[in-house]
């Protein structure tokens, strides 16, 4: 990771830069270093960059939900002093950063999804649950890519772990549960702030139809799509990514 982890309170982040604050927020099999373009780019752009560690694995069982991680981001906005965040998210990032909005709107002024969660059920990697086989869990980590060789043997081994680790399967399974529980149709068309999607045109977790869905239940929102790219396309096409976004901050004065 080309970035230093801060440890303050119950909080481990990466923060950097300086101006106005964009929050981060990984997806259950992703880690910081997904976001190491981003957070350059935007750094350098007049922007702070913050990516807290969510608590995916450390909360009780209990607590393993969308609606706990959004708590738990309010907490952090809270602990650092922030009145008005941009929030992105990949994934299950994307989700908490929809949910959070949705508690806690006053606290946010744009959001960012890309290959969220929210929507569709079964975004929430159901292949993984099969423990064992690591051949096998290489196939499912470069699905989630047009390129499967962005999926490194590091990205593999990580995601391996994770699976084979009983304690951890649990809570994705909970996580999984609780996606579908708190699907956000019905809350999207209330959201009236300004929304930036960015898609992979070749995402087969969450397929361009859901991105085509969140578009039109969001009443603020602009899409845009990266050709050959899937699941996390701030990996998969980092500069493309980082472009389309910056543009867009600047139209729409952010």
């Amino acid at each position: 990771m080309a970035h230093r982890l801060k440890k303050e309170k119950e909080f481990r982040y990466i923060e950097v830069g300086e101006g106005t604050p964009i929050i981060v927020l990984h997806g259950l099999m992703g880690g910081l270093s997904n976001f190491d373009a981003v957070t350059t780019f935007f750094s350098e752009k007049g922007y702070k960059v913050l990516i807290p560690e969510l608590p995916i694995y450390t909360m009780s069982l209990l607590k393993t939900n969308v609606k706990s991680f959004a708590k738990y981001l309010h907490d952090f906005i809270e602990f650092k002093g922030f009145d008005n965040v941009i929030l992105l998210g990949n994934s299950l990032g994307g989700h908490i950063g929809l949910y959070h909005t949705k508690l806690y709107s006053e606290k946010v002024k744009a959001l960012i999804i890309t290959g969220s969660s929210g929507l569709y059920e079964s975004a929430m990697g159901g292949g993984y649950t099969k423990r064992g086989d690591y051949e096998v869990i290489k196939k499912k980590a470069q699905e989630v890519f047009y390129d499967p060789e962005v999926a490194t043997k590091e990205i593999v081994d990580e995601v391996y772990e994770t699976v084979n680790d009983r304690n951890k399967l649990i809570k994705t399974l909970a996580i999984a549960k609780s996606a579908i529980r708190h699907n956000m149709a019905k809350d999207l068309p209330k959201m009236a702030l300004p929304v930036c999607i960015i898609w992979g045109k070749n995402d087969t977790v969450t397929p361009p139809e859901v991105a085509t869905e969140f578009n039109q239940l969001l009443p603020d929102s602009d899409l845009f799509w990266i050709d050959k790219c899937g699941h996390a396309a701030m990996m998969e096409h980092p500069d493309q990514f980082n472009e389309i976004l910056y543009s867009w901050l600047k139209e729409r004065n952010l």
